[in-house]
């Protein structure tokens, strides 16, 4: 058993998303601690952000998704490879 101090709504949100998994949160703790024996690293990495011409492009393709606009649908791999080639 290992006691540790986590912030109170970290450990709270954990917790909801692991029972989401229908796991309890030990098996969610060791898993992580395997991991980190193995692979011998804390990996802290910040999420990806599209710059501002990028993150235009996406909100106008949601947009059109949305809308149900501009959206191609091929019946195969074949067909959607013939029409990318054609362009």
């Amino acid at each position: 058993m290992i006691n540790v101090k986590v912030e109170s709504e970290l450990k709270r949100k954990a917790q909801k998303v692991a029972a989401e998994l229908g796991l309890p949160l030990g098996t969610i703790i060791n898993n992580y601690l395997r991991t980190f024996i193995v692979e011998q690293q804390v990996v802290f990495e910040k999420p990806l952000v599209p710059n501002k011409a990028t993150a235009k492009i996406l909100d106008r393709a949601l947009a059109d998704i949305k809308k149900n606009k501009n959206l191609v649908s091929f019946k195969d791999n074949e067909e959607m490879d013939r029409y990318l080639m054609s362009l």
